[in-house]
């Protein structure tokens, strides 16, 4: 039943409940991206497990977000259970039997796996925007900030350097305004307090070094197999936005990094978007627009995106039009919006005489969907009822110390589980203020030691005389006095003028 250059997916049947023929995803169409849909409990975690198991077999490594804990079970093999024996019966696997795959557990807090880390730099004024939620005027002033790191030569590494950088620009408003547009001191305060929720939700733990290197996500194992890179997002899931614009920080490096490699034989790399409403909910025109740009070219990197979601209409139109291999679970219609979802995932399909797609969409049961996926050409196939296939590792988590186990083995270990915190914004900018600080001190002291001077020069020339001054000696002091007062204001202009210049 297995087939070369192929993924099993399931068996397809008739209305009568007949078996039809196996249903395959094409490995050489598989970077054309895909989805996977359908209501809670119908066996959306399970089609990406197996499609994770088949590409891994395949030798192709795998990024999937574990919002559940569910497809932490990819690291240990299954166990005998009835209603799995009876599936490969029913749909006619002869030669099924429980496998372990090559897991890689990852996680952003560094609690249940390895912690995966970018810079404030790499990700970048966009999706840092879109993280905190900032306004324009706001997102304008961040975008100034990086300007100002980038001609400075400052480097923005975790959440503190960005703070510094704000305060920085923050006390050079002025300068800065008639430069680069106006910087208000309000919005950097905004800013300031966005960075300070994002700290709370996580975000500190995201940003800083050594950064994640995206081709120890594309590892394969000595015998061919596909890494299967696990994100622990049980957690994360309590902080959305986070949770959205790593993965999509995560797709822009993919397409930034990878070089074209046209049509390969099979992926590089398939990427599964758990959850996909998350990264469009709310989200601005020119985000959707990049991201759509993104999914459209980065198969010509050889990497597949497969959404997973609960509804055809979480993903924007342009996105979706992308989307050629198609696994729709069972869907309710019980509201007008739950109707329009259902119709639209119909005509999605490439139709089948022998069955009206939008009402077994309804009727579909757990562990059944309809299957379409490219075929030569890449035209879609005509969907089909399909029994999905049993997964082969074990369905649900791991325990604590199989987890344990499994990040101890790992070939990444101890290369991203210690934080390191080199130079950068935040330790340059703290000198500079030190220094500046300590002129603006030594200045003070300067003029208080030439006031003092003055004061006893006076004295001594002072005679015992009648305490009226001529006209003559008035004009000399007042002509001291405007000298001593330029001399001082041409000295903090000097130093100031000098330490600005070093800065």
């Amino acid at each position: 039943m297995l087939e070369e250059g192929k993924i099993y997916l399931g068996t397809s049947r008739t209305p009568d409940d007949q078996l039809q023929k196996p249903e395959y995803l094409n490995l050489k169409l598989a970077n054309r991206h895909g989805l996977i849909t359908g209501a809670t409990g119908t066996g959306k975690t399970v089609s990406l497990q197996i499609l994770a198991e088949g590409f891994s077999n395949a030798g192709v490594p795998v990024f999937c977000a574990d919002v559940k804990g569910d497809l932490a079970g990819l690291a240990k093999a299954g166990k005998g259970k009835d209603f799995l024996e009876k599936r490969a019966q029913d749909i006619g696997l002869e030669d099924y039997e429980y496998q372990d795959f090559p897991a890689i557990f990852w996680d952003l807090f560094g609690e249940q796996g390895h912690p995966i880390r970018t810079t404030v730099s790499e990700m970048g004024p966009l999706l840092l925007s879109r993280l905190m939620d900032l306004t324009d005027a706001q997102e304008g002033v961040l975008n100034i900030a990086f300007r100002i790191a980038d001609e400075e030569g400052l480097l923005l590494l975790d959440m503190k350097d960005l703070q510094a950088m704000l305060t920085n620009i923050a006390d050079r408003a002025d300068e800065i305004s008639r430069r680069l547009g106006n910087v208000s001191k309000q919005s950097v305060a905004a800013i300031q307090r966005s960075l300070l929720v994002l700290e709370q939700q996580g975000g500190d733990h995201f940003f800083g070094e050594p950064a994640l290197e995206i081709a120890d996500l594309m590892r394969t194992t000595r015998d061919g197999r596909g890494s299967i890179n696990v994100l622990a997002a049980d957690k994360l899931m309590m902080s959305p936005r986070l949770y959205a614009t790593f993965l999509l920080w995560l797709l822009s490096e993919l397409f930034e990094e990878l070089p074209e490699v046209g049509n390969p034989d099979k992926p590089r790399l398939v990427f599964f978007f758990d959850e996909a409403h998350l990264l469009f909910e709310d989200a601005p025109k020119i985000l959707v627009k990049r991201v759509e740009q993104v999914v459209k070219l980065i198969r010509s990197k050889g990497v597949g995106v497969y959404f997973v979601t609960q509804n055809p209409l979480d993903v924007p139109d342009g996105v979706l039009a992308q989307l050629g291999n198609r696994i729709q679970h069972a869907l309710r219609a019980y509201t007008p919006r739950e109707q329009k979802a259902v119709k639209t995932a119909a005509d999605t399909f490439r139709p089948n005489p022998d069955f009206d797609a939008m009402e077994t969409i309804t009727n579909l049961g757990i562990g059944e969907a309809l299957v379409s996926t490219l075929e030569r050409k890449g035209v879609p196939s005509v969907v089909q009822r399909t029994l999905i296939r049993p997964p082969q590792s074990r369905l649900g988590t791991v325990t604590k110390q199989e987890r344990a186990e499994v990040i101890n083995a790992s070939p990444v270990y101890g290369q991203y589980d210690k934080g390191v915190d080199r130079e950068s914004a935040y330790e340059i900018l703290t000198k500079r203020a030190e220094k500046k600080a300590k002129a603006e001190e030594e200045q003070r002291r300067k003029e208080d030691e030439e006031k003092k001077r003055l004061r006893n020069s006076r004295a001594r020339g002072r005679k015992r005389r009648s305490s009226r001054q001529s006209v003559g000696e008035a004009a000399v002091k007042s002509i001291t006095r405007s000298i001593a007062s330029q001399l001082g204001r041409a000295l903090v202009r000097g130093i100031l003028g000098g330490l600005k210049r070093g800065f």
